[in-house]
């Protein structure tokens, strides 16, 4: 299986730039792993929100692949301890699903387009993070699912 993140707009940030690199690179050990930027949308200011979403949304779906499996990282989405998700992410291996999409949103989330191509949606946290941020804590909490069912030292019970 192979897996590929989505993000609209690039990290600005060097300093998460660095770690988001890290954890894909030792991602990259355990499967094949593409981080996609799509660029952020220009004149924001002259869109409605929900202009903005479709406008996003057309450039998500065109990053798809007929077979591929989309999971949105959506605030209303499944909450999943890391354990959880490691098993998660073993059922996945296990269906024979060629490349599971994980996509993270624009600051106003996705199209309606968009919700319907989804097979799920998976929630990181009740709390709101930067989409920054997110990047780096959803690549983490892949590479800590890996090494979870490798049953390697990094997480601890």
């Amino acid at each position: 299986m192979n897996i590929k993140l989505i993000a609209i707009g690039k990290t600005d940030n060097k300093s998460l730039q660095t770690l988001i690199d890290d954890y894909a690179k030792r991602l990259s050990f355990y499967i094949k792993f593409d981080l996609e930027i799509i660029p952020d949308i220009k004149n924001v200011k002259n869109l409605s929100e929900s202009q903005q979403k479709e406008k996003e949304g057309e450039l998500i779906l065109s990053k798809l692949t007929p077979t591929d499996q989309l999971i949105l990282l959506d605030e209303n989405g499944k909450n999943f301890s890391s354990v959880g998700f490691s098993e998660e992410l073993q059922k996945k291996m296990n269906s024979g699903i060629k490349t599971l999409v994980f996509v993270i949103g624009g600051p106003y989330g996705f199209s309606d387009t968009v919700y319907s191509k989804a097979q799920g949606k998976i929630s990181l946290s009740l709390m709101t993070f930067s989409h920054q941020m997110v990047r780096l804590f959803f690549i983490e909490q892949l590479y800590r699912g890996f090494t979870i069912l490798r049953n390697e030292p990094y997480h601890h019970q």
